[in-house]
């Protein structure tokens, strides 16, 4: 029932920056872990980064680590990717994705099964 709207994607040349949003609506996501993931050409799609609905758990790819931050706002219902730092491997069409874990769980990249339609992220060189 939760409607998942990402936005903020674009063009970015190598070593810049991109926040990236995702906008919940439909439904308050009280529990609600929540992901980015993303895919690039000719890729299977692949975890970035999760956080648990309070905030106190996250869990990040070892490709982005150090240069990608989630954050929420609960009150907004929003979800936010900055990414820092970028490369042309970062390249892909990224996804925010939902999971009801309750409080502080993350769960797997397989239980996120309510998505976004996805913002592009192209990184030049």
């Amino acid at each position: 029932q939760v409607q998942l709207v990402e936005s903020g994607g674009g063009l970015v040349q190598a070593g810049g920056s991109l926040k990236l949003s995702c906008a919940a609506s439909g439904q308050t996501f009280s529990g609600y872990a929540m992901g980015w993931f993303r895919q690039a050409p000719g890729k299977e799609r692949e975890f970035v980064v999760a956080i648990s609905w309070s905030g106190s758990n996250t869990a990040y790819a070892e490709s982005v680590k150090g240069r990608f931050t989630i954050s929420r706002d609960n009150a907004k219902n929003t979800v936010y990717l900055q990414m820092n730092s970028l490369k042309p491997e970062d390249t892909a069409v990224y996804y925010c994705a939902a999971s009801w874990q309750g409080a502080h769980g993350l769960g797997y990249p397989s239980d996120y099964k309510t998505w976004g339609q996805g913002t592009q992220v192209t990184v030049s060189s």
